[in-house]
């Protein structure tokens, strides 16, 4: 299994419709036919604690069966298709991909 983990930091002056259907185009990405699994949010209302990072605007979660399913998912059209879509959107993101 290969978790990949996105973190997206949006531009400040983005109007609140583009906030609000940036979570949507994300979840367009479970279309890809690599991903088992895609969970999509933004930082968690709970206690704050030092280690906890919560200046991101919104996490993207995707499960793959193994690193194959992975690279095909970068090359997927539709993932190619939302980078060029949205990457105007953001100022930084950061991937943390980790397999079992």
């Amino acid at each position: 299994m290969l978790v990949h983990a996105v973190f997206f930091w949006l531009k400040p002056d983005l109007s609140a419709e583009q906030r609000d259907s940036f979570p949507l185009e994300v979840k367009k990405l479970a279309a890809v036919s690599t991903v088992h699994a895609i969970y999509v949010g933004g930082p968690a209302h709970i206690a704050k604690r030092d280690v906890t990072e919560r200046s991101f605007d919104l996490a993207l979660t995707i499960i793959f069966k193994d690193g194959p399913a992975h690279d095909a998912y970068q090359v997927d059209p539709i993932h190619l298709a939302f980078v060029e879509r949205n990457q105007h959107l953001w100022t930084r993101v950061s991937v943390f991909d980790s397999e079992e």
